[in-house]
């Protein structure tokens, strides 16, 4: 090993894992799966980890796995030389894939792939496949979406590439694998190999080129692709053509009993390629190609020795029992043969084979929600016509064959379980023995904890795009992780490199500098979790203005940018308190739209309390609700998204949720018949064809939350210092949509025109948030032209204050007046909330005092002398 990566590598092993150096081992470390010390490696050669619990963990790991980011950037590691034109590529052979240089040298050189879609390059490992060539990115090749490449317009259908140094002329048996690697490592242990290149190319014309050389003499085919469900069918479809063509077939299979798919190319790496285990691995290639159940059935018994077990095969579950005394009696019947073949002929005649499933059911892993202590095994149930149904099962559907086959009925039609618990619990058993766990999370988005985003089947993490996997969830290196929520749907983009921006354009021409405002805060929406994070709050969108003006069309439009479609927002009048709390919790990073809230105290629905929203500035819980436990435990999930508040009216709430807002009102003033086709173009866009926004957005993170922490401050300090701003809360909020409308330039192409435009409105939205919170409250206001109006009448005076300088309501009497007047006020409920806030003529106290006031008002009745009134300064001349 190169003495440079030698120590990174030690040094890792030793702070990670704190083995003990002995000689030539390191030893005692602690085994990331079961935690006892009972870890080590070769100190020379520290390749492969190994838990020496061979019986009860026997976990083990290769570093180029555990540290990937040592194996992954190879030419910057080891750039080209003169004397070694083929630097990267060597390190690459060797290093990350445990080969001998000396034993493969000349079968491969060193190329380049240039991509012009992402401007980016990587070295290459190419190798000669007849008249084109495949080659393996070795630079970072998740940026590409792809690890390996063939020419542009090469063919290999019907040929396979094969070791320069192999003699097909004197080999007795031949091995098709699927890749090169795969063959080069067999050829590391004397076993002649070629590669086939993909699980669906059948190499006719190789073969028959072989045959032409050895019509006589052909060597047997062992079939060797990778254990999955298209190697198993190229294998099954290669056996099938090769032996009508007339050739010998047998195959072999690696058992996939790890959590991740191992190939040939792994085996050598961990030494597993002895003739023990090359036995094991023909063993289980025997079995997949064995032509009946009973003969599969065979194989096993012959190697297990066991008289029941349970087994698949061609997608159904089957049950196998030996009667003994036939078994013993058919035995001695075949004194005369060999051991294997007495046990074959008794076998055939003692041995029943029963099938129990009509289908082959798999537990994949297990998933669990800490929250509501609810777990669940995840199951993949494969049919024979290559129909395949994914669902869960709890612990009691599993435990009981009863309910097994209830729980089976129910998710997957037709499938049939006719075998009893017994039978159930010894199949599932081995599968459940190492099962994997599955991370999971009820909402979907961003996770805080494990900095990753997680959608239905896309996962963002450190700029890198992960898709669902077979198995319905997310591998992100080490986390394994998946969303239970169904709520939220979003279809986004499949090609993020080829994204179009049209749309700013028609965005521009209907919503101006406020449109590019409303698409800034959506980015941040994005990120709303690290900017709270850091800067400990971010504000809430409040889109308003006249019926028509375009305010569902622009909400509409920017939920497509994230791929959510024909969805505007919920009405948190007409929701439940709890399905309100259910809109705020099952997103993160992502927006939650309230829109029609804005009714009056007429209508049959509730009017919604702002201040409910208070707490989600600062990310924290807007509803807490009890656990569904014996216990006295409660649940208060954070706010993890951002909030946007629609409608036609401005929101009328408290000076607290009033700062929090940054308002942008609309209007029908600039639409023209050119805005009207350009909104319709908003309209018909679909969400696949934008949502490749938020992609680049989620991709792009570090470099847009650098920007962000580098020039909200900035923005802020400049706010800071308008005259006209005084509240550093507003001055915060607007500062932060500047510096993430300098941040969109990293995804759209903004002009400086419209980022000018954008940024100076924003300005003088923050002077207008700053006077409309100056001002008194709408319903302060209210009362205040109502009592003026009552208080030019005499008779309907409404001041008991014996000073002059002070006014002393009793806002009782002031209701009874207003209503002989048919002056409409809002609650008493209401005034006793916002009138100690009250500006114009600033709150002093509430006492009880005597009234100065001796008149009989219109129900003949005198007004009492001592009252309870609210004081207040009356404002100078």
């Amino acid at each position: 090993m190169r003495v440079e990566l030698h120590q990174i590598i030690t040094q890792r092993l030793l702070a990670d894992y704190g083995f003990k150096v002995k000689p030539s081992w390191l030893q005692h470390g602690i085994c990331p799966a079961c935690g006892k010390k009972e870890l080590y490696t070769h100190a020379d050669n520290p390749w492969v980890l190994r838990c020496g619990r061979l019986n009860h963990c026997a976990w083990e790991g290769h570093v180029k796995e555990i540290y990937a980011d040592l194996f992954n950037s190879w030419s910057e590691r080891f750039p080209l030389a003169n004397n070694n034109p083929h630097a990267a590529a060597d390190a690459y052979m060797h290093y990350a894939r445990g080969f001998d240089l000396k034993r493969i040298k000349g079968w491969y050189t060193q190329g380049q792939y240039d991509s012009t879609t992402l401007n980016a390059r990587s070295a290459t490992v190419r190798f000669t496949v007849g008249e084109t060539f495949w080659e393996r990115l070795i630079d970072q090749p998740e940026r590409f979406g792809k690890k390996a490449n063939f020419k542009p317009g090469g063919r290999y259908a019907g040929l396979w590439w094969q070791p320069p140094t192999l003699e097909l002329m004197k080999v007795e048996e031949l091995w098709l694998v699927e890749g090169i690697f795969d063959a080069i490592a067999l050829a590391h242990h004397d076993i002649a190999a070629v590669a086939l290149l993909s699980c669906t190319n059948y190499p006719e014309q190789a073969l028959n080129e072989l045959l032409a050389l050895r019509q006589s003499n052909r060597p047997s085919l062992i079939w060797a692709l990778d254990n999955d469900a298209a190697g198993q069918k190229g294998i099954l479809k290669g056996i099938h053509q090769a032996r009508k063509a007339g050739w010998t077939c047998e195959a072999a299979q690696i058992p996939q009993i790890t959590k991740g798919k191992l190939d040939w190319n792994d085996l050598h790496q961990r030494e597993r390629l002895t003739e023990a285990d090359l036995a094991d691995y023909r063993y289980h290639g025997a079995l997949l190609i064995a032509a009946s159940a009973l003969d599969k059935a065979q194989l096993i018994y012959l190697k297990h020795r066991q008289r029941t077990f349970i087994f698949d095969y061609e997608r159904r579950l089957y049950s196998f029992k030996i009667d003994t005394d036939r078994f013993e009696s058919a035995k001695e019947a075949v004194q005369d043969c060999s051991e294997e073949e007495q046990l074959r002929q008794a076998i055939q005649k003692a041995a029943t084979v029963t099938e129990i499933a009509n289908c082959l059911p798999t537990a994949l892993y297990y998933q669990a929600n800490p929250l509501t202590d609810e777990a669940w095994y995840y199951f993949r149930i494969d049919f024979p016509n290559g129909q395949t149904i994914k669902n869960t099962f709890t612990g009691s559907q599993v435990a009981c064959a009863s309910e097994f086959k209830r729980r089976l009925l129910a998710i997957a039609p037709g499938a049939f379980y006719t075998g009893n618990s017994s039978q159930l619990d010894r199949y599932l058993k081995d599968q459940m023995a190492d099962i994997r766990s599955v991370k999971t999370i009820d909402f979907i988005g961003y996770h805080r904890e494990y900095g990753c985003y997680v959608f239905h089947d896309v996962a963002v993490k450190n700029g890198l795009i992960y898709r669902l996997n077979e198995e319905d969830f997310f591998e992100l290196s080490k986390l394994s992780i998946k969303t239970l929520n169904q709520s939220t749907t979003l279809s986004l983009a499949q090609d993020t490199q080829s994204a179009s921006y049209d749309w700013l354009n028609a965005l521009w021409l209907c919503f101006g500098a406020k449109g590019i405002i409303a698409l800034a805060f959506w980015l941040g929406s994005l990120f709303a979790e690290q900017i709270r994070a850091e800067q400990k709050s971010f504000p809430f969108l409040e889109v308003v203005g006249e019926p028509g003006a375009g305010k569902s069309t622009l909400i509409e439009f920017l939920w497509k940018l994230l791929g959510r479609r024909d969805y505007e927002g919920f009405d948190p009048s007409k929701s439940s308190l709890a399905a309100r709390a259910r809109n705020f919790s099952q997103v993160s990073n992502l927006p939650v739209v309230l829109i029609e809230a804005d009714r009056s105290d007429e209508t049959k629905y509730k009017i919604f309390d702002w201040d409910e929203l208070k707490t989600a500035y600062n990310g924290r819980s807007v509803r807490a609700t009890g656990v569904k436990n014996s216990g006295n435990d409660t649940r208060e999930p954070p706010f993890r998204g951002a909030i946007v508040i629609s409608q036609n009216s401005p929101v009328v709430a408290s000076e607290a949720i009033l700062q929090r807002l940054v308002s942008l009102y609309f209007d029908r003033a600039t639409q023209t018949a050119e805005t009207k086709a350009q909104a319709e173009s908003l309209e018909r866009v679909t969400p696949e064809q934008v949502s490749g926004f938020m992609l680049a957005a989620l991709t792009r993170e570090t470099i847009i939350l650098k920007k962000l922490s580098e020039c909200a401050p900035i923005y802020e300090t400049q706010l800071q210092a308008h005259p006209s701003i005084y509240s550093l809360r507003i001055a915060k909020n607007h500062a932060q949509l500047m510096a993430l409308i300098d941040a969109l330039e990293f995804i759209v192409p903004l002009s400086v025109n419209q980022k000018d435009a954008a940024q100076a409105q924003l300005i003088d939205i923050a002077i207008q948030r700053q006077q409309a919170i100056s001002a008194d409250h709408p319903i302060v206001q209210e009362f205040w032209d109502t009592f003026d109006y009552l208080e030019r009448d005499a008779e309907h005076s409404l001041n008991h204050a014996r000073e002059s300088d002070l006014i002393a309501i009793n806002l009782n009497d002031f209701a009874k007046v207003a209503a002989l007047q048919q002056q409409k006020i809002p609650s008493l409920l209401e005034l006793k909330r916002y009138l100690r806030d009250s500006r114009r003529r600033k709150f002093v106290e509430v006492k009880t005092m005597r009234s100065t006031l001796q008149r009989v008002d219109l129900s003949l009745r005198s007004t009492p002398e001592i009252l309870k009134c609210w004081i207040f300064k009356r404002e100078q001349e």
